[in-house]
């Protein structure tokens, strides 16, 4: 359960060990086990290429990127709102307050211009027209939590915080099919933050630093990269940041930004 408590997980403020050169975790093969004949997914090694400003009251829950434009969600019960940032200096340009102190947002994805926001524990997913996210145009009643949305060139897909990606059909909300995540060890639970990348699912995994490439056929993790060392101790001097959460992609330069909720930095990388 996705609980509301400041965790600031303290990998990311020491050396990794098993880090590869290029930031990549570094597997050893041999230590595996394979539990459902599945085959070790692949070590991504990334480069980290720059940082950016974060506002650090943004509890993060969803981060796109969409025609050179950042949107983002943000959590926390009484202050959750949806946002359209300068990813580049932190600016927060709009902020859409969601004006329930019961609703708690989740995941954000844009398809066919419209913007889809998920909430928490609410069963309520919301669209947006892109120009004026003040006030949704459609509700749609989810049955699960709602953690991660992206889409493919068809349908949602969405998680909820189980091992399970739902496909669902952008028009009527209805499950179209739902495919388990797993790896070599088996099912991968906290499926949470989700992009859509050249085919794949990539996939942050709840209260770790871990990014899983998920191929959405089969729900095979097909490739795994942990990211640390992004903070350093000045980086929290008053002890609320929190998760890593957020993934956004840029399909213009091939790289990927990712945050934190209440981080100060957003920082973009390349998958090598």
């Amino acid at each position: 359960m996705k609980q509301l408590f400041i965790l600031f997980i303290a990998a990311s403020l020491v050396g990794c060990a098993g880090c590869n050169e290029n930031g990549g975790e570094v597997i050893d093969d041999s230590l595996q086990t394979n539990v459902n004949n599945t085959d070790v997914p692949e070590n991504l090694s990334y480069n980290i290429i720059a940082s950016h400003p974060h506002d650090t009251s943004a509890y993060t829950q969803g981060l796109e990127l969409y025609k050179g434009k950042m949107y983002e969600s943000t959590g926390d019960f009484e202050n959750s709102s949806l946002r359209l940032t300068d990813h580049l200096t932190g600016a927060v340009l709009k902020k859409h307050m969601m004006g329930d102190p019961k609703l708690f947002a989740e995941g954000i994805t844009i398809f066919n211009d419209k913007l889809y926001q998920l909430t928490w524990q609410n069963n309520k997913a919301y669209v947006y027209n892109l120009d004026n996210f003040e006030k949704p145009i459609q509700t749609f009643n989810w049955p699960y939590e709602g953690w991660g949305i992206t889409h493919d060139s068809i349908q949602l897909i969405i998680s909820d915080g189980s091992a399970n990606l739902y496909f669902v059909d952008p028009v009527s909300f209805k499950v179209n099919n739902t495919v388990s995540v797993s790896d070599n060890n088996g099912l991968v639970d906290n499926i949470n933050e989700l992009e859509y990348v050249d085919g794949f699912v990539y996939a942050n995994v709840y209260q770790t630093y871990r990014i899983i490439k998920i191929d959405p056929e089969s729900g095979k993790v097909k490739g795994s990269m942990t990211v640390q060392n992004l903070l350093s101790p000045s980086d929290n001097p008053t002890g609320r940041v929190a998760e890593f959460n957020g993934i956004a992609y840029d399909s213009a330069t091939k790289s990927l930004f990712i945050t934190g909720k209440r981080w100060p930095k957003m920082f973009e990388m390349k998958l090598n």
